[in-house]
């Protein structure tokens, strides 16, 4: 979806920020290497840059998220995770009391010999600008291959 340049990212939340540059294996219809994405991620905080990139999230992945997004925005309650097969990202949203979330973003461009985390204070106000844009990213990528629900694949539930 991103032209090239860093200029809107795709999703963001935060101080997290991802763009998308396609599929890592476009003419794959299967729902491993189909769903696979090539992406940019920044985390930005105080004096704090990390960028990770690389074919480090996956559509279910981000379907995911979209899901638990939604469902802690209408409960005002629980927690959405970002949890990749890869190591390189992964976020969690928690919720607080009163709509305040608090959000933490684990980030690595080498994660043998990197770790990098980041809180951020947030309110529910920031959930549906982010669980709109996963959409999009959805529509734009629609999930390949799947004979059953895409949160049962990053989630590992089992059918």
């Amino acid at each position: 979806m991103s032209d090239g340049k860093l200029q809107n990212p795709d999703f963001c939340i935060g101080g997290l920020e991802v763009w998308i540059y396609g599929r890592q294996f476009p003419e794959s219809d299967g729902c491993w290497d189909g769903n696979r994405l090539n992406v940019i991620a920044r985390c930005t905080a105080n004096s704090s840059v990390v960028q990770a990139a690389g074919s480090i999230l996956h559509l279910t992945e981000l379907y995911a998220l979209m899901i638990e997004c939604k469902q802690i925005y209408d409960t005002l309650s629980g927690e959405a995770k970002l949890e990749c097969m890869e190591p390189n990202i992964g976020l969690k949203l928690r919720m607080v009391n009163g709509g305040h979330c608090e959000l933490t973003v684990s980030i690595t461009p080498d994660n043998l010999y990197q770790e990098h985390s980041f809180i951020f204070d947030l309110d529910q106000s920031y959930l549906p600008m982010l669980f709109n844009s996963l959409e999009r990213i959805l529509d734009a990528y629609p999930i390949k291959g799947l004979s059953r629900s895409p949160g049962d694949i990053s989630t590992g539930k089992n059918k």
